[in-house]
């Protein structure tokens, strides 16, 4: 298999333009096609504080991105991540998963992420990551719908 890490550039993103192509991204794919998630709603995921943004470039095209939550009272989650299914299979979940522990030991032991419990495909990525499932949230995002709630940890908040 061919190493691709040498094309691959993560970086933070503030761009509106970038936000704008990394919703439509996200309104073209699971989960959010199966929760009805309109382009609208796939863009208000980049609003707000303590909200990161790092997009993942693949031989210079947009082909993923995570908004992170490094701080807050629930410091740690990855509120998205997103790999366009254009470059799925490639290994770029795996990176952005990496890029996002580095990122968040520097403020948190823990990790955090809710995935649908549909979405199996995300589902066996994270835990082949080294999360652990903590509990499930039924009806969180959509009624009739069960997110999982997954952690992976160095240690506890207070040592």
């Amino acid at each position: 298999m061919k190493d691709i890490t040498a094309d691959i550039v993560i970086a933070a993103s503030k761009d509106l333009e970038i936000f704008q192509q990394c919703a439509a991204m996200m309104a073209k794919s699971d989960p959010w096609v199966t929760m009805g998630f309109t382009y609208a709603q796939c863009l208000r995921a980049f609003e707000g504080d303590w909200r990161e943004t790092y997009v993942l470039w693949y031989q210079q095209q947009v082909a993923g991105f995570v908004v992170i939550q490094p701080l807050g009272s629930f410091r740690g989650y990855i509120q998205t991540l997103c790999v366009s299914e254009a470059f799925r299979g490639k290994g770029l979940g795996h990176q952005l998963l990496h890029f996002c522990e580095e990122k968040i030991l520097e403020t948190s032991p823990n990790m955090f992420i809710c995935v649908s419990a549909f979405n199996i495909r995300a589902l066996k990525l994270y835990e082949s990551f080294g999360f652990e499932r903590i509990g499930e949230l039924p009806n969180f995002v959509k009624s009739g719908i069960t997110e999982i709630l997954l952690r992976k940890t160095v240690g506890p908040m207070m040592p």
